[in-house]
């Protein structure tokens, strides 16, 4: 159903290291880029995620309730991704942990307070 979500960022470099340690460990390659925008996903299929300086010029914003949730092949990978996030700028929002039948996941914000979360269901 979603094909890509784009995130603003106001520091373009430091979130792109950010999210390529994050997709390096989710084994996703870098699919797009440009002087103001990156996206990482798989040729062909699955959905994608986005970085940009918002096209108005303003600065970014969190976006109040909004998430991103990336899934994990397993609650190890879940544990990875959190690590991963907190080491490269980012911080917690929830260890991981089961948060309820059959789900598991941990939550964190990139650099620029975007939130996100890993998990796996099953």
């Amino acid at each position: 159903m979603i094909g890509y979500v784009t995130l603003g960022t106001n520091d373009l470099a430091k979130a792109a290291a950010f999210y390529d340690a994050i997709a390096a460990e989710l084994g996703v390659p870098r699919m797009m880029e440009f002087d103001n925008f990156i996206a990482w996903g798989k040729e062909g299929g699955g959905a994608g995620i986005g970085l940009t300086k918002p096209f108005d010029g303003n600065a970014a914003t969190v976006g109040n309730g909004v998430m991103v949730a990336l899934e994990a092949s397993d609650t190890d990978q879940v544990q990875r991704l959190y690590d991963i996030a907190l080491a490269h700028g980012g911080s917690d929002e929830g260890a991981p942990g089961p948060r309820g039948e059959g789900f598991y996941a941990g939550y964190f914000r990139d650099p620029d307070g975007n939130k996100l979360n890993a998990f796996v269901m099953g």
